[in-house]
């Protein structure tokens, strides 16, 4: 037999339990056909020497921006490792300006008040870029802070008269003026006049993320939210510019989209006596390929755990009197979640704070039980706040909670002063949803935080915050737990299990080639672990040398 493909002399973990370790993998049409000595006799078009080095099945991402990862790699870093002060952030902002046609948007985003101290203000930009419009994206992407002339452009030349949203707060001084920073909803006041960006530029932003993603070994990506304009997709067209880079070559990693459930709608008569909703032509979750395919649909219920925005059970420990917000009231959150269960979604709904989660949870309890269907696997991202009933609740009902690891360093010290010592004990529980018997998937809500899978995977199992600090340590993986969450459970998470996650006969040819054994280096050395190679369907997708081929 003649394989595309051969990669030899490598120390591959499959997580097949069948077959748990090989060191050679043969590839014919972008999938496993042969392994070890099975490869003997056959002939290839090429042949890789790994070195020796370990290989694990690809990475899965089962909660990341890629699109917005692409965007922010595009436009002006304000993340605290660049600006490590409020100061050097309007340095930042000045120093772009400067090198900008004159009235041009200065446009930024990662910047964190909880590390800086405060947030940027309009009156702050207007000195740092005068006759700029800027508009800075917290790192949640759940508030932004505008300049004068951003609120000017959006049709705001008064900012008393920037007018209050449901499910968002516009900050405001003693006078009622807007003082810059829109939370949740409210971005949409500014943001409305930036997209939809030009499909050249959106398409540009998803092949700079995808060529990110495959440089830390991620295989596949699941989008959280296309088909909108408020600041998680860029507009109606989302799907042709994936389908554009796809055309072009340049997309790379195997996408998972969701689109928002701002997209669905009534498509009217699909059946005598019941109406479609959902997208036209009845398309849902599973249409696709392995390279590009639909997901479930994304709403969101409340906001942002350090922008003390999320919908809380009691005030936060920082900031009493403030227990959060819904983005949407209970009705219409029960609603959404009912129509698209009935027409054959999977959801996946943000839902951070515990009250937002009880709400969530009913919703979804009460569209199965009037429209019962077989292994639905509804999702509930993030599920940062979640009780011991909760988690028992989630497990009941056939739930993925999808949490990420690496907030528990990168925002863990702002995590813990918004929930104080008591509530802290409950963040990003991992653990006592595995003991729960849930199927846990891996993912880091980039950019939000860094997209680096061996980074998350270090967080889950050591959970420290930056400043070195445990974070509910009882709720630590193994390293080989966190492993199959990144892969199997990622994969489990879209339905997808049977084509990915493991390296076994007739599954995709995905993997990533590491520095160093994930498996058996000590806990604390995790993170320095680095990817040599990536590999989708028997192609070299990116290779820092660490493959030699013939």
């Amino acid at each position: 037999m003649r394989l595309d493909a051969v990669f030899h002399n490598g120390r591959f973990t499959t997580l097949d339990p069948c077959r748990p370790a090989v060191h050679t993998i043969g590839v014919l049409g972008g999938r496993i056909a042969a392994l070890d000595d099975e490869v003997a006799g056959c002939t290839a078009d090429v042949v890789v020497d790994l070195g020796g080095a370990h290989a694990v099945p690809g990475f899965n991402d089962a909660h990341h921006h890629l699109s917005l990862v692409g965007k922010g790699l595009r436009e002006l870093d304000v993340s605290y490792a660049v600006t490590p002060s409020l100061e050097a952030l309007y340095a930042a902002v000045a120093e772009r300006a400067a090198t900008l046609p004159e009235g041009a948007w200065v446009l930024g985003a990662g910047y964190d008040q909880n590390k800086i101290g405060a947030h940027p203000t309009a009156e702050g930009l207007d000195k740092a870029a005068p006759g700029h419009p800027v508009w800075l994206v917290h790192t949640s992407h759940h508030m932004g802070v505008a300049s004068t002339e951003a609120f000017r452009r959006a049709g705001f030349a008064d900012l008393a008269a920037v007018p209050d949203t449901s499910g968002g707060q516009v900050v405001r001084d003693a006078a009622g003026r807007a003082e810059g920073l829109l939370q949740e909803t409210a971005m949409g006041l500014v943001e409305r006049a930036l997209r939809p960006e030009p499909a050249a530029e959106w398409t540009a932003n998803i092949a700079a993320g995808a060529r990110a993603a495959l440089a830390v070994g991620l295989t596949s990506v699941t989008e959280p939210g296309i088909g909108v304009t408020d600041g998680i997709g860029n507009g109606p067209a989302d799907l042709d510019a994936y389908l554009r880079v796809r055309e072009r070559g340049e997309l790379g990693v195997r996408m998972t989209v969701m689109p928002y459930i701002t997209a669905l709608h009534d498509c009217g008569v699909f059946e005598p006596g019941s109406h479609w909703y959902g997208l036209d032509l009845g398309l849902r979750t599973g249409f696709g390929d392995e390279w590009l395919r639909v997901g479930p649909t994304k709403m969101m219920s409340d906001g942002s755990l350090i922008g003390r925005s999320a919908a809380m059970a009691c005030d936060y420990h920082d900031s009493p009197g403030n227990s959060g917000l819904l983005q949407h009231d209970p009705e219409q959150i029960r609603r959404s979640i009912g129509e698209a269960h009935r027409c054959g979604w999977q959801i996946a709904t943000h839902a951070i704070g515990d009250r937002a989660l009880d709400i969530v949870l009913d919703a979804y309890e009460e569209a199965q039980r009037r429209h019962p269907r077989a292994d639905v696997r509804h999702r509930v991202e993030h599920a940062a706040v979640t009780s011991d009933a909760q988690v028992a609740r989630i497990a009941g009902l056939g739930l993925i909670p999808v949490p990420q690891g690496r907030f528990l360093s990168e925002t863990g010290d702002g995590l813990l002063a918004a929930l104080g010592p008591v509530r802290g004990q409950l963040a990003y529980r991992m653990r006592s949803f595995l003991d729960a018997g849930i199927e846990l998937p891996g993912s880091s809500d980039a950019p939000v935080v860094a997209s680096d899978p061996l980074l998350s995977i270090h967080d889950m199992v050591n959970r420290r915050t930056a400043s070195g600090a445990p974070i509910a340590p009882h709720e630590a993986v193994t390293a080989a737990e966190a492993l199959r969450a990144y892969t199997i459970g990622s994969a489990h998470a879209v339905h997808e299990e049977h084509v990915k996650g493991a390296l076994s006969r007739g599954k995709l040819a995905d993997f990533a080639v590491l520095s160093d054994d994930l498996l058996g280096v000590a806990p604390d050395r995790i993170a320095g672990v680095t990817v040599g190679a990536t590999v989708v369907g028997g192609r070299i997708a990116h290779d820092t040398g660490a493959l030699r081929v013939s």
